[in-house]
């Protein structure tokens, strides 16, 4: 799979009158549907959530029985590992998954996200929402815009000194800063929440989250020595934020970006732009759900247990319409993105090619 460049409609598509673009959308949907893969799953995420909360009472009673012991730090990863699994159930929560009532999927929602993980569940609602509607969208999809990580190369040649430096290898950088992106959804979340926020939502979310703060860091303080707890915390989100990043990295990165102004159909845009995982069941409950992401993208209603049908259909249908299907094993897209990540970072400069790192060396 190349790394990904900046796309229009592809030829074969932009000689397609709009309506008969849309139409085969309409007829996927049609099939879609009437399989019956539109319906709720409930019972499988009540079955799922109690599973894990079984498994997060495991993990508290460990944790009160090792006592002063360093075993802890596997006990903080298993808590990494479980509340990333909350995470992706909240994550289709907002889409509506769950339940069906919007309202009831929304206050469990909010719920599990402010109280149980510690994300704001309105700023994940509204940067999500935005990432749906344009994926890889320059100037529209809110998780292509400037970070720590650049993901467009007019960016990264922007960025100068050592911090420009360690851009251009940001590919072989991306797994170890995932360690901190536990604490950065933390602190993101919170800072979103109280800067654009207002009203009753805005003080109920950070009051929740605060709670949760204070509560969980406060008993890990007071069962364990100080640098014990430390660790324990550290591993804890270096964990969470490991698991959420290498579940939500293969889906687009590397993918085809479009140019900023582009107007591309939903089904063209959604497809080209998303990347499937193989693995089948397992990977399924592994990633969540996010491994089948152009189902997801092109249904993001659709419950869990029913993306693996949709696969199929959805596959022939881009078969049957020249639309490139893109699904590759999890290492070939860690694969992909670590080098797209680093062609972006390097572009067409010398990779030492940076003033800081020229005088440090130098010295």
């Amino acid at each position: 799979m190349p790394a990904a460049t900046s796309v229009a409609a592809p030829a074969a598509r932009r000689r397609e009158p709009r309506n008969a673009v849309v139409s085969t959308y309409t007829a996927l949907s049609k099939q879609i549907r009437d399989a019956g893969l539109l319906a709720r799953a409930t019972s499988y995420y009540l079955w799922l959530m109690a599973v894990l909360t079984v498994c997060l009472a495991g993990i508290v009673v460990a944790f009160v029985l090792l006592g002063h012991s360093w075993f802890q730090l596997i006990v903080a990863g298993a808590l990494g590992i479980v509340l990333t699994q909350f995470a992706f159930i909240t994550h289709e929560m907002a889409h509506r998954v769950v339940f069906d009532s919007g309202r009831t999927n929304d206050r469990w929602g909010r719920l599990m996200a402010n109280a149980l993980v510690g994300i704001s569940y309105t700023w994940w609602m509204n940067k999500h929402t935005r990432h749906h509607a344009n994926p890889n969208h320059v100037g529209k999809d809110p998780d292509i815009e400037p970070d720590t990580i650049l993901f467009l190369e007019e960016d990264a040649a922007k960025r100068t000194g050592l911090l420009g430096w360690i851009t251009r290898f940001q590919g072989y950088a991306f797994f170890p800063l995932l360690t901190l992106e536990g604490l950065n959804l933390h602190v993101t979340s919170i800072r979103s929440v109280m800067a654009n926020e207002k009203g009753r939502s805005r003080i109920v979310e950070i009051t929740t989250i605060s709670l949760r703060l204070a509560i969980y860091a406060g008993l890990i303080f007071w069962a364990l020595p100080l640098g014990m707890a430390f660790a324990f915390l550290g591993v804890q989100l270096a964990v969470f934020g490991v698991y959420m990043g290498a579940s939500f990295a293969p889906n687009h990165k590397g993918m085809a970006i479009i140019p900023a102004g582009s107007k591309l159909d939903f089904l063209s845009k959604q497809v080209l732009t998303s990347r499937n995982v193989r693995g089948g069941r397992f990977m399924n409950i592994v990633m969540g759900g996010l491994n089948f992401q152009v189902e997801h993208h092109l249904f993001p209603s659709m419950a869990r247990p029913h993306l693996i049908a949709a696969s199929k259909l959805v596959r022939e249908h881009c078969a049957a319409h020249d639309l490139p299907y893109t699904e590759v094993s999890l290492m070939e897209s860690y694969r992909i993105v670590i080098a797209y990540l680093n062609r972006v970072g390097l572009g067409e400069r010398d990779p030492w090619d940076c003033p800081t790192f020229t005088t440090l060396r130098r010295g």
